[in-house]
C-alpha cells in the first residue's frame, strides 16, 4: 500500500515576525518615538514604555505614544516624521538577538524556506532584511494596506508570503513573540511558536494560549526540528 506522508512532515517553510523575534530594534523605536513626541511637544519615553507600545503598526504606535491619540493635531505629522527619521536611524543600535543568525543558516542548509511579515512599514522590513538576512531570507513583507493587504493579526501578510514563497499552509510554520503574532497564525491556520527574548514574557504569551514557547534561538532550532518534522 501507498505510504502515508504525515501532514506534520511537510512543515518546511518557516514565517517569522521580525521586531522582538528576529531583530532587537527598540532602541531605535524609542529614538523615532522620542524624536516625534520633542518635535511635537509630547512625553518622552525610555525603552520599557516603547515595548508596551509597539506590534501593531506605526499608526496605533503613535495613537499610543500622543497625548490624545489620533485626534492630537500633531498625529498626521508624526505619521510623516516618524518613518523619514526611522529609515535614517534604524540601524543605528538594531540587530539580530543572539544565535539568530546561526539558527536561520541551519534551518536554510537543511532546505527550509524562510520570510518575514511585520506591521513594520514595509521599506524598513525590506531595508533590514537586505543589511542582515540577505543569504537566508527569501522574501520580506511589511505594512502594505494601501495594496489591500491588511496588517497582523489579519492574516493576508502571511499568505502573500505563502504565495511568494509558493507553499502551502499545510507547509509552513509561524514563528512571533507577540499576542498578535499568536493571532495571526491562528488566523492563517498555521502552528505558531512563541519567542520570550522579544516584547511579552513567557507568563503572558501562555495567558494569550500560546502552544509552543522557546527562550532561546537554540531552543527554537530544536523545536522547529523535533516538532514539526
Amino acid at each position: 500500500p501507498e505510504k502515508k506522508v504525515s501532514r506534520r512532515s511537510l512543515r518546511n517553510t518557516i514565517i517569522f515576525d521580525l521586531d522582538g523575534t528576529l531583530m532587537d530594534t527598540l532602541d531605535d523605536l524609542t529614538a523615532s518615538v522620542n524624536y516625534c513626541m520633542e518635535k511635537y511637544g509630547g512625553p518622552v519615553y525610555d525603552r520599557e514604555d516603547v515595548r508596551r507600545k509597539v506590534g501593531n503598526g506605526i499608526y496605533v504606535l503613535m495613537e499610543r505614544a500622543l497625548p490624545g491619540g489620533r485626534k492630537n493635531p500633531h498625529y498626521a505629522d508624526c505619521i510623516r516624521d516618524f518613518p523619514i527619521h526611522y529609515q535614517k536611524h534604524m540601524l543605528d543600535h538594531t540587530g539580530p538577538f543572539p544565535g539568530i543568525p546561526e539558527m536561520l543558516d541551519t534551518l536554510k542548509n537543511k532546505g527550509y524556506k524562510l520570510a518575514i511579515v511585520s506591521n513594520k512599514f514595509d521599506a524598513a522590513v525590506k531595508g533590514l532584511n537586505r543589511q542582515f538576512f540577505a543569504d537566508t531570507i527569501e522574501v520580506a513583507i511589511g505594512e502594505a494596506e494601501a495594496r489591500g493587504i491588511r496588517k497582523k493579526p489579519a492574516p493576508d501578510t502571511v499568505f502573500e508570503a505563502m504565495k511568494e514563497l509558493g507553499a502551502e499552509p499545510e507547509e509552513c510554520i509561524y514563528v512571533g513573540d507577540s499576542e498578535v503574532d499568536i493571532e495571526t497564525a491562528a488566523n492563517a491556520g498555521i502552528p505558531c511558536i512563541s519567542v520570550t527574548w522579544g516584547f511579552k514574557s513567557a507568563e503572558f504569551l501562555r495567558r494569550q494560549g500560546a502552544d509552543h514557547i522557546v527562550s532561546s534561538a537554540e531552543e527554537l532550532t530544536m523545536c522547529i526540528l523535533r516538532t514539526f518534522s
